[in-house]
C-alpha cells in the first residue's frame, strides 16, 4: 500500500489509473453524450457524466491525503535531468500541479454548470441535491462552456503526462513509467 524507495504504492497507483478512466469517461460522454439518442440512453449517459466527475473529485480528494501523508518517491534521475539541471523538476511539479487543479476545476464547472441549469445533483442514484439557484440559460451556457474548455485542457495536460511518462521510459530508459504501473518484471 505504502510507497516503496523507488515506486508508488498499490493506493497511489489504483488512485492513479482509477482518476485516468474516469477522465477518459466523462470526457468522451461530455463530448459524444449529445450523440446518443435522446431519451433514457442521453439521461443515462449523463448520470454516468456526473457520477464519474464526483467520484474523480472523491479520488483527488484522497490521493492529496495520502500524498500528504505517504510522500513520493523521489524522481528518476536520466541525462535530460541532467541536461536541465535545476529547470527539470519544477517543470515537472509544475505540470503536476496543473493537473491537480484541472481535476478539481473541471467537476466543480460541471456542479456549477448542472445548478446553473436549475437541475439537481445526482448522487450515484443514492440521493440528490437540489439546485440552489433557479434556472439561469445564460449563466448555464457561460459555465457549461468553461467546463468544456478546461475539460479538453485536462485532456490535453494529461495527454502531455502520459507522452513525458513514454519519452522518460523509450527515450531515457528510466523507471518513470514503471513506477506506476503494476508489479512485475521491469
Amino acid at each position: 500500500m505504502t510507497n516503496p524507495i523507488h515506486r508508488y504504492g498499490l493506493a497511489p497507483r489504483f488512485l492513479h489509473w482509477l482518476t485516468v478512466i474516469l477522465v477518459l469517461v466523462a470526457w468522451t460522454l461530455g463530448t459524444f453524450g449529445d450523440d446518443l439518442p435522446k431519451g433514457a440512453a442521453r439521461d443515462t449517459g449523463l448520470f454516468v457524466h456526473i457520477s464519474a466527475g464526483l467520484l474523480i473529485l472523491m479520488a483527488l480528494v484522497v490521493r492529496l491525503a495520502w500524498r500528504v501523508a505517504e510522500p513520493p518517491p523521489p524522481p528518476e534521475p536520466n541525462e535530460f535531468g541532467r541536461w536541465l539541471g535545476a529547470f527539470a523538476d519544477p517543470a515537472a511539479r509544475l505540470a503536476q500541479y496543473t493537473l491537480y487543479a484541472l481535476l478539481i476545476a473541471v467537476p466543480i464547472a460541471g456542479i456549477l454548470a448542472q445548478f446553473a441549469r436549475g437541475n439537481a445533483l445526482p448522487l450515484f442514484g443514492l440521493g440528490e441535491i437540489a439546485s440552489p439557484w433557479i434556472r439561469d440559460r445564460a449563466f448555464a451556457h457561460n459555465v457549461t462552456e468553461i467546463h468544456e474548455i478546461l475539460a479538453n485542457a485536462l485532456v490535453i495536460v494529461a495527454s502531455f503526462h502520459a507522452a513525458a511518462a513514454l519519452v522518460h521510459h523509450f527515450v531515457f530508459r528510466d523507471n518513470t513509467l514503471i513506477r506506476m504501473l503494476p508489479p512485475g518484471k521491469p
